[in-house]
C-alpha cells in the first residue's frame, strides 16, 4: 500500500504543468483584453477564465483518467484514422504553424520593436527570429539539461519580475478603467470566452496530458486512482497560480490605458507598461527575460512536436523534424505576431469544438460504457459545425475568403441553431450525436 502523497509531490507535478502552459499566449491575450473590456472587465475575465484555465485542466484530467497513452490514442476511440488527423491538425496548430513562430515574435514584439524604425522592423525581425530558432534547434537536439536549467532558473526569474511588474501597477495604478471597446461592450462574457481559445491551452493539454501522467508516475504514484489523485490536485495547484495571473495582468491592462494609450496587440502593451514603471531599462529587462522563458517554451514545442511526427512517420529522424520544424516555424515568424494572431483564429474557431467534445466525452466515458459509436456520431455532428465556425472566423479577417455555399449554410445555422450566435451552436448538434450514437446497438463478436 502507497504512503500518504505529500503535499510537495503535487507542488512540483503542479510547477511543471505551470511551465509547460505558461508561455507567449499567457502574457499577451490577457492584458489586451483588459484593454478593451475597461469596465466590463470582470464579465470578459470570467468568460477567459473557462476557456484558458477551466478547459485546460478538464483537458489534463481527460488523459489522466481515460487510461489513454496520449491525444491519438485517445481521439481513436473516435476512428484510428480520426486519431492520426486530428491529432496532426493539433500538433501543427500548438507547433510550427501557429504557438512556436509566437514564441519567438512575442519576446521581439515587447523587447525589441518599441526601439525601432518601423522600417526596419521586417529585418530585425528575420535577424531575431533566425538567432532565436538556431538556438531552439541546437537544444531541441538534446533538450534535457537546458530544459532543466531554464524551468529552475530562468522561468522563476521571469515570474518574480512578472510579479513585481504586477504589485507596482497595483500600489501605484496608471489610471481608471475606460469604457469597454468592440465586442466588449455587449457581449464581454462571451467575446472573453472565445478570446481563451487564442491561449491554444485546452489544445495544449491533450499533448501534455501524457507528459504529466508519465511525471506523476516518475514520482513513484502507479495506482491508477492514485495518479487520478494527484492528476487533478496537481492541476489544480497549477491552474489556481495561472487564474490569480490571469486576473492580475488583466487589471493592469484594463488600468494602463490613461497612461500608455491602446496599441494593436498584448506584446506592444505589455512592452508600454513596462517603460512606463521602469523605463528603457525596464523594457530590455522584461525582453531579456521574456525570450528566455519562450526559448524554454519553444525547445519544449519543437521537442514534443518532433517526437509525435516521428512516431507518425518512422522514417523520416527525429533530427531531420527538429530542422524542418524550426524552418517553418522561422518562416511564419516573419509574417508577424499580428498576422499570426489574424490566421490563427480561424483554426482555433474550428478545433476548439471538436478538442472540448472530445474531452468532455472521455471524461463521461463510464456513463455510455465508452462506446464507440457514441464518440464517432457526436464529433461527426460537431466538425458540421466547426468548419462553418471556422470560416466565419476567416471570412471575418479575409473577406475575399467568402464562399456562397458555407454562406448559406451560415445563414442557416444563424436562424435555426440555438447559442449559434455566441460561439456555442455546436453544443445541441453534439447533444444529439451523443444520443444517436448511444441508441445504435453494439455489435456482437462471434
Amino acid at each position: 500500500m502507497q504512503s500518504k502523497i505529500p503535499f510537495s509531490t503535487y507542488a512540483v507535478i503542479g510547477t511543471m504543468l505551470f511551465g509547460l502552459f505558461f508561455g507567449a499566449g499567457n502574457l499577451i491575450f490577457p492584458i489586451q483584453l483588459g484593454q478593451l473590456a475597461g469596465t466590463n472587465f470582470w464579465f470578459a475575465l470570467l468568460g477567459f477564465l473557462i476557456t484558458a484555465i477551466g478547459l485546460p485542466f478538464l483537458g489534463i484530467l481527460a488523459i489522466g483518467l481515460s487510461g489513454s497513452n496520449g491525444l491519438r490514442d485517445l481521439a481513436s476511440r473516435v476512428h484510428p484514422l480520426f486519431g492520426v488527423i486530428f491529432s496532426l491538425a493539433l500538433y501543427l496548430t500548438i507547433g510550427p504553424f501557429f504557438a512556436i513562430p509566437r514564441t519567438a515574435t512575442v519576446p521581439f514584439t515587447v523587447g525589441f520593436e518599441p526601439y525601432i524604425q518601423p522600417e526596419n522592423v521586417t529585418m530585425f525581425l528575420a535577424l531575431f527570429s533566425f538567432v532565436f530558432f538556431a538556438i531552439v534547434y541546437y537544444f531541441s537536439l538534446n533538450p534535457a539539461k537546458i530544459m532543466d536549467y531554464i524551468g529552475k532558473y530562468l522561468t522563476p526569474a521571469f515570474l518574480i519580475f512578472l510579479f513585481v511588474l504586477i504589485i507596482i501597477s497595483i500600489l501605484s495604478p496608471m489610471g481608471n478603467f475606460q469604457q469597454p471597446m468592440g465586442e466588449y461592450v455587449s457581449s464581454s462574457f462571451m467575446t472573453g470566452f472565445k478570446e481563451g481559445y487564442n491561449t491554444m491551452d485546452a489544445l495544449a493539454s491533450l499533448a501534455f496530458g501524457i507528459v504529466v501522467i508519465n511525471a506523476i508516475k516518475r514520482s513513484g504514484i502507479t495506482d491508477r486512482k492514485e495518479i487520478a489523485k494527484a492528476t487533478w490536485k496537481s492541476g489544480i495547484f497549477a491552474m489556481a497560480l495561472m487564474m490569480l495571473i490571469y486576473g492580475l495582468i488583466t487589471y493592469m491592462g484594463a488600468s494602463s490605458i490613461e497612461a500608455i494609450g491602446t496599441y494593436d496587440n498584448g506584446g506592444l502593451i505589455f512592452a508600454a507598461v513596462a517603460k512606463h514603471y521602469f523605463g528603457s531599462f525596464g523594457g530590455i529587462l522584461l525582453a531579456i527575460i521574456i525570450v528566455l522563458a519562450c526559448l524554454k517554451t519553444s525547445i519544449g514545442l519543437i521537442t514534443s512536436c518532433s517526437e509525435f511526427f516521428h512516431e507518425v512517420f518512422p522514417k523520416v529522424s527525429y533530427k531531420w523534424f527538429v530542422l524542418i520544424l524550426c524552418l517553418v516555424s522561422f518562416t511564419i515568424a516573419n509574417f508577424g505576431l499580428n498576422n499570426i494572431i489574424q490566421f490563427a483564429i480561424p483554426v482555433l474557431m474550428f478545433l476548439y469544438p471538436l478538442a472540448i467534445v472530445l474531452i468532455l466525452l472521455a471524461l463521461s466515458s463510464s456513463l455510455f460504457k465508452n462506446k464507440q459509436s457514441v464518440y464517432a456520431t457526436a464529433m461527426f455532428f460537431t466538425f458540421f459545425i466547426s468548419i462553418i465556425d471556422g470560416y466565419k472566423a476567416l471570412v471575418d479577417s479575409l473577406p475575399a475568403a467568402e464562399f456562397g455555399l458555407f454562406e448559406a449554410i451560415e445563414k442557416f445555422y444563424s436562424n435555426t441553431l440555438p447559442l449559434y450566435d455566441i460561439g456555442l451552436g455546436w453544443v445541441l448538434p453534439a447533444i444529439i450525436g451523443i444520443l444517436i450514437g448511444y441508441a445504435i446497438p453494439t455489435k456482437k463478436t462471434l
